[in-house]
C-alpha cells in the first residue's frame, strides 16, 4: 500500500489523446493525481468539474492536475470536451495503475461486493514522492482538501 513519503510507481498510460504519459512525466512537478470510478457518473462529474472550476487556484499553487480511471481514451476525450475540464485524464483499462497506486480494491454497493476504483488523491512532490493522500474525497469541495 503507497503511503505518505513513498516513491510513486513506474506506469505507462495513455491520455484521452491518444499520448504515452509515464512517471517520469510528473518528474520537477507537483501533481494533483485523482483516481476515480466512471466518467459521466453524478459523482465523478461533480469532482472533475470543481477541479475545473478551481483550476486556477490549482495552478497559483503550482499543481498539474490529472484524473484517472479505467474508462477508454474516447470516453475520456468526450468527458473533457462536455465538461470544458482543462486538465488531462488518463486511461487504465488494465487496471495496472490503478493497482500499484492502491486505487483498485473491494467496495460495498446496495449490499454488493465488487472490485473496482476506490476515488482517493494522491498529492506528488516535484522529486516524485507522494506528500499526501485524501482518503475520504469530497466530490464537491476537492480544491479545498487540496488545498
Amino acid at each position: 500500500m503507497l503511503k505518505a513519503g513513498d516513491r510513486i510507481p513506474d506506469f505507462t498510460v495513455q491520455d484521452q489523446n491518444g499520448n504515452t504519459i509515464t512517471e517520469k512525466d510528473f518528474e520537477g512537478k507537483k501533481i494533483v493525481l485523482y483516481f476515480y470510478p466512471k466518467d459521466n457518473t453524478p459523482g465523478c462529474t461533480a469532482e472533475a468539474c470543481n477541479l475545473r472550476d478551481n483550476f486556477s487556484d490549482l495552478k497559483a499553487a503550482g499543481y498539474e492536475v490529472y484524473g484517472v480511471s479505467k474508462d477508454s481514451q474516447a470516453s475520456h476525450g468526450r468527458f473533457a470536451e462536455k465538461y470544458s475540464l482543462p486538465f488531462t485524464l488518463l486511461s487504465d483499462p488494465s487496471t495496472e495503475m490503478l493497482q500499484a497506486f492502491g486505487a483498485w480494491g473491494e467496495k460495498k454497493m446496495y449490499g454488493k461486493t465488487t472490485f473496482g476504483t476506490l476515488r482517493k488523491t494522491f498529492i506528488i512532490a516535484p522529486d516524485g514522492t507522494v506528500e499526501r493522500i485524501i482518503d475520504k474525497v469530497d466530490t464537491k469541495n476537492h480544491t479545498a482538501q487540496i488545498l
